[in-house]
């Protein structure tokens, strides 16, 4: 995981809001929060992939495409999404195909 003070990107804050969060404008936090994510630590909790599937479950397939999903995991790391490695990236994205499949299959 990047330090966030290391690559240079503030820290917006102490508090539990999404709001606070790196990589989370008004959209990316409603949509969250209609997925049933309301705060920052319940994101971290979470993850990336599993607060994504929830976000498709109840905003439909479309509520999360690649940047979204990296934008999220780079909320919880505390970094801007660009600097998550391509690689890295890839592998959520697939993990995230993979979870949807398996929820759309029951």
């Amino acid at each position: 995981m990047l330090d966030a003070e290391v690559i240079g990107v503030p820290n917006r804050g102490p508090n539990d809001s999404l709001d606070s969060l790196l990589n989370t404008g008004a959209e990316c936090t409603a949509a969250l929060r209609a997925a049933g994510t309301a705060t920052a630590t319940e994101l971290r909790r979470l993850g990336s992939v599993e607060a994504a599937v929830r976000m498709r479950e109840a905003l439909g397939a479309d509520a999360v495409c690649r940047s979204r999903l990296s934008a999220l995991e780079g909320a919880i790391r505390g970094v801007r999404w660009h600097a998550i490695p391509k690689l890295e990236r890839d592998r959520l994205w697939e993990e995230l195909e993979r979870r949807s499949a398996r929820r759309d299959a029951r």
